[in-house]
């Protein structure tokens, strides 16, 4: 092997090991950023194990397959068949843009199992390149 390719080799290794360790920074800053958003705890109701906070409507989904709450939403206490029940109830809020809402995460006797936490739609990792 050359000298030029032994080079060449070491180069692309360090810029590929850079951007590993880059995509790692990457992503502990996000599950920083979600950390310090004012996300109320999940629902601690034993009709559901499973919850995923949906950002946009400010309050929590049921993921809990075995539930037969599978893909309601809670908010304020109380639960929603649809996001369209949710919306017409007299006690929803449209968290603000800030993302800083006004949820009342609800009480029950048992505490939450799994909780998902997405940011919707391209949240997924970010990559450069060139």
């Amino acid at each position: 092997m050359s000298k030029t390719n032994k080079v060449m080799t070491g180069i692309i290794s360090t810029a590929f090991l850079l951007n590993l360790a880059a995509c790692n920074n990457d992503t502990e800053d996000e599950y920083t950023s979600t950390q310090s958003q004012n996300i109320p705890d999940p629902p601690k109701d034993s009709n559901c194990s499973q919850w995923e906070w949906d950002e946009d409507d400010g309050g929590w989904e049921c993921e809990d397959r075995h539930s037969h709450y599978y893909g309601h939403y809670f908010y304020g206490g109380r639960y929603y068949s649809s996001k369209s029940d949710l919306y017409k109830s007299s006690n929803y809020k449209k968290p603000s843009s800030s993302r800083n809402s006004s949820v009342q995460s609800g009480s029950s006797s048992e505490t939450s199992k799994s909780v998902k936490r997405s940011s919707g739609f391209g949240s997924g990792s970010k990559s450069y390149g060139g």
